[in-house]
């Protein structure tokens, strides 16, 4: 039985695909995680059942410190700690989603001549996917225009959970206690919570709750002392088919599995990008289905008026024609297409 070493982390964004593909592959080898000691990835991975490895996994900040200036010398160990990883795993490829974690496993699968694939979510390429991208087999990426940037590109779309197709809209709401006269909405806040979205969302409750129904995924931070009528908060989903089911339309950040998954599913979004301390990927991402008419954005620098974010929901929800469009979009899970690519690089597993 073949062994697949996945690698990939430092946020959810890339831990949840990779989980993704790992589960249709359950029972066809043997699957293992590695990624930084004490991110994001050792929980989910472990929580999904998978055993984790880890090694420490250092960070380029995206500013002006003299952190960076140690950057070549800890990821240099950290390669170390891998390349013995691998010397003991001995893997027959390994697959990247990208991050920061990604890269000591990457360098060490080069060294190793252990073949290996990456898949970039974004538009733009980032940093992790880049610096590898000619050290693996493919680079697959969730956008065509992606692809066409690298020699050994090609475009499979963004991995999904199947789960999130099953759900069902009625026993959904019966879960969160939603009636049917009026809409849902339902906000992500980011598996590690996007402060300044929360706090715009319960600043116009009021206004919301008037006309709307909300399911809120905070993440982290506190949950309301008093919670309204209409309004469901909770800091984790798990069961993300049933979310979305209830949802009428989604308010999110613009991460591309989040946007991937919203048009996969033919639900409207309002998108609010991350701009401050990114390197953008969200703006161009939000911009780019903005632009083709299947998604609404808001500036995160509007948020500040109290009358934007009620303004631009209730333009969504008035939306037809997006309406219409998201059901003609050809977006679908790309989990299968990328099942099919490591079947051709590697053989029949």
């Amino acid at each position: 039985m073949k062994h697949i070493l996945f690698c990939g982390g430092g946020s959810a964004g890339h831990t949840v695909p990779n989980l993704a593909v790992m589960q249709d592959l359950e029972g066809k080898c043997r699957l293992t995680y590695a990624g930084s000691s004490g991110g994001i990835e050792e929980r989910l991975a472990k929580e999904a059942g998978y055993h984790f490895y880890g090694v420490p996994c250092p960070k380029l900040v995206r500013s002006l410190t003299p952190k960076n200036l140690t950057l070549p010398f800890r990821m240099a160990q950290s390669e170390r700690r891998a390349l013995a990883l691998l010397n003991e795993l001995k893997p027959d490829l390994v697959f990247s989603k990208g991050g920061y974690a990604s890269l000591p496993y990457l360098f060490a699968a080069r060294r190793l001549h252990i073949p290996a694939l990456t898949h970039e979510s974004d538009l733009s390429a980032g940093l992790a996917t880049r610096l590898m991208a000619r050290r693996c087999k493919l680079v697959l990426t969730s956008f065509e225009e992606t692809a066409r940037r690298f020699a050994n590109g090609r475009c499979v779309g963004s991995p999904m959970r199947k789960e999130l197709f099953a759900g069902s809209p009625s026993r959904a709401r019966a879960k969160y206690g939603f009636s049917r006269k009026k809409p849902v909405l339902l906000v992500l806040g980011g598996g590690s919570g996007s402060r300044t979205l929360n706090e715009a969302v319960r600043a116009c409750l009021p206004a919301l709750l008037d006309k709307l129904q909300i399911l809120h995924l905070y993440g982290k931070g506190s949950p309301l002392s008093n919670t309204p009528r209409g309004y469901t908060a909770r800091s984790y989903e798990p069961d993300m088919a049933s979310a979305y089911a209830a949802a009428d339309f989604v308010l999110s950040r613009a991460g591309s599995n989040t946007v991937f998954e919203a048009l996969a599913l033919k639900k409207p979004a309002l998108l609010v990008p991350l701009e401050r301390a990114s390197r953008g990927d969200q703006l161009e991402n939000a911009r780019y289905f903005e632009e083709r008419g299947l998604c609404h954005v808001l500036r995160e620098r509007e948020l500040a008026r109290p009358d934007a974010l009620p303004s631009a929901l209730f333009a969504l929800r008035n939306d037809k024609a997006l309406r219409a469009r998201l059901e003609h979009t050809p977006v679908r899970n790309g989990t299968p297409a990328i099942l099919r690519a490591i079947e051709e690089a590697f053989g029949t597993l």
